[in-house]
């Protein structure tokens, strides 16, 4: 399956894989060569450290290339009332009565922590397109919950929320 992602999505991909490749690898590949020069390297942490520091690059570069070119760009073409990508919505959790505000964004946007959910999240999911006072079921991975779209504030991908 092709990853959706927004066309600001792949610009900042893009712009994080050319640091990668252009600032940060001729610098960890330097970092290795000093690091190398310090003697035994079976007991060389240095050495160690390094290796690891540009092996985690080297997969990031991949992950970055294979995320660019596997994408499908999307757009969000949700109605002003609508739940879209990137709008934060107010929920009430009917059960227990607690009200929540998340943002619904793409799958390398996404931070729980932050309130922003993915768009194929069971949460993202059910709520995308749906309007103020809509009622939906959640099936979550701890069974199944409902809530209530209370407040809808339109926004835009405005490119501060990091990648993964």
């Amino acid at each position: 399956m092709n990853n959706e992602l927004t066309a600001n999505d792949i610009k900042k991909m893009q712009e994080e894989l050319e640091h990668r490749k252009l600032v940060l690898m001729p610098e960890l590949i330097a970092e290795v060569q000093l690091t190398r020069s310090y003697g035994d390297l079976s007991e060389n942490f240095e050495y160690k450290a390094a290796k690891q520091a540009l092996n985690k690059n080297k997969g990031r570069i991949r992950y970055l290339e294979k995320m660019i070119k596997t994408a499908k760009i999307i757009e969000d073409k949700s109605a002003a009332d609508e739940v879209g990508l990137y709008d934060k919505v107010t929920l009430l959790f009917i059960e227990d009565g607690d009200e929540d505000t998340v943002q619904v964004v793409t799958t390398v946007r996404t931070n729980p922590l932050d309130s922003r959910i993915s768009k194929e999240s069971p949460l993202g999911a059910a709520i995308l397109g749906r309007k103020v006072g809509d009622k939906v079921t959640v099936s979550g991975e701890a069974g199944a919950y409902s809530v209530e779209i209370k407040r809808i504030e339109k926004s835009e991908d405005d490119g501060s929320a990091p990648l993964l």
